[in-house]
């Protein structure tokens, strides 16, 4: 099972960017998904997280500003943030909680994506 999150970039303050993760691989389910992020040097923090039934919570440095959606016909989780500030700079990183198909349920992260929010 693998997580590939893409959408990253250089954006300037006050623009927005929409972050994709794809899980793939022997999966019977997938359960919650979610988005953290990591500055230099600092702990993950989270972003976004969204049930298996579209059930959204968000941190607080985010709400308002993001968007977290999932097509769970494709195995991918979004998200959609507006409205950026040079403090969302950092590594935005996937999760899932994931049954595989030897029904073994455990949490996958993805490799991060780099969002610089920088004029």
């Amino acid at each position: 099972v693998q997580l590939q999150a893409s959408g990253g970039g250089l954006v300037q303050p006050g623009g927005s960017l929409r972050l994709s993760c794809a899980a793939s691989g022997s999966i019977s389910m997938i359960n919650t998904m979610g988005w953290y992020r990591q500055h230099p040097g600092n702990q993950r923090e989270l972003v976004a997280t969204i049930t298996s039934d579209g059930s959204p919570t968000y941190a607080d440095s985010m709400k308002g500003r993001s968007t977290i959606s999932r097509d769970n016909a494709k195995k991918m989780v979004y998200l959609q943030m507006n409205s950026l500030k040079p403090e969302d700079t950092a590594v935005y990183l996937c999760t899932a909680n994931i049954r595989d198909t030897r029904l073994t349920n455990r949490n996958y992260w993805g490799q991060g994506t780099q969002v610089t929010v920088s004029s």
